[in-house]
């Protein structure tokens, strides 16, 4: 019996959010602690890596993460982003939060609809001239380099923030049912907060395959992989996994 979960993200803004409607239809406390966190690399960081950012004409946001730490370290470094540099983001909600740092409007900006690197990739090639610059973490995997390879498409990839641990407060009982993982690093938090996880009677739930394979790469079983087919979200697939075992 499933009774109290660590939802390893933070907790929800919004009253309306399904993981609180969880709470309400299957009688389960839920817990929010990120396992991680991200921190910006300082400028001297940022410099040994040898990347001019005046040099490219367009920039490529994966998450608002990027946003943050990209316009954060140009103002550390003195760099007066020009009018016409063009933005290009996976998803709308992406390109949007751009608003924070710059005049949307006299902005050129582009993203996918679907949310997805292939389609994204698709309309950067439609601007073959650019000179992308791909501001990312510190952990990543090489598709997306692979597919702006394929396109042939000018672009300099370069680390601006890292992902790191963020440790379970000590004052805490470690009384969990389950917990919910969503980043490899996640996984690797985990073990460095519960050293002796594999002993305790804790079921593990994830999100998406690189979550689901570091998992399994650290020995430990994996009770559920989101998405399921039913349900393409992780709220929707725990409800259904609750639905189905809290019997």
């Amino acid at each position: 019996m499933i009774k109290k979960i660590l939802v390893s993200q933070p907790k929800p803004a919004s009253d309306k959010s399904p993981y609180f409607e969880i709470e309400k239809k299957h009688g389960v406390e839920l817990v929010f602690h990120p396992f991680v966190k991200v921190e910006g690399l300082s400028a001297r960081e940022f410099r040994q890596q040898r990347v001019q950012i005046l040099d490219h004409t367009a920039v490529v946001f994966n998450s608002k993460h990027a946003i943050d730490h990209f316009f954060n370290l140009c103002k550390e470094l003195r760099v007066t982003i020009p009018e016409d540099m063009k933005y290009f983001g996976l998803s709308e909600a992406i390109v949007l939060y751009i608003q924070n740092y710059v005049q949307y409007r006299k902005r050129k900006v582009f993203f996918a609809e679907s949310g997805k690197w292939e389609d994204l990739v698709q309309i950067m090639a439609k601007h073959k001239t650019e000179n992308y610059l791909f501001p990312q973490s510190d952990v990543h995997s090489d598709e997306v380099h692979q597919m702006l390879e394929a396109k042939k498409l000018k672009h300099t990839e370069c680390v601006m923030y890292r992902t790191v641990s963020n440790d379970l407060p000590t004052d805490k009982p470690l009384d969990f049912d389950m917990v919910v993982l969503f980043t490899p690093a996640g996984v690797d938090s985990l073990l460095k907060n519960i050293p002796d996880f594999k002993d305790r009677n804790i079921k593990l739930a994830c999100y998406g395959k690189a979550t689901a394979k570091a998992i399994q790469d650290a020995g430990l079983p994996l009770e559920l992989e989101a998405p399921l087919v039913k349900a393409p979200s992780i709220t929707g697939s725990l409800s259904l996994y609750l639905e189905e075992n809290n019997k």
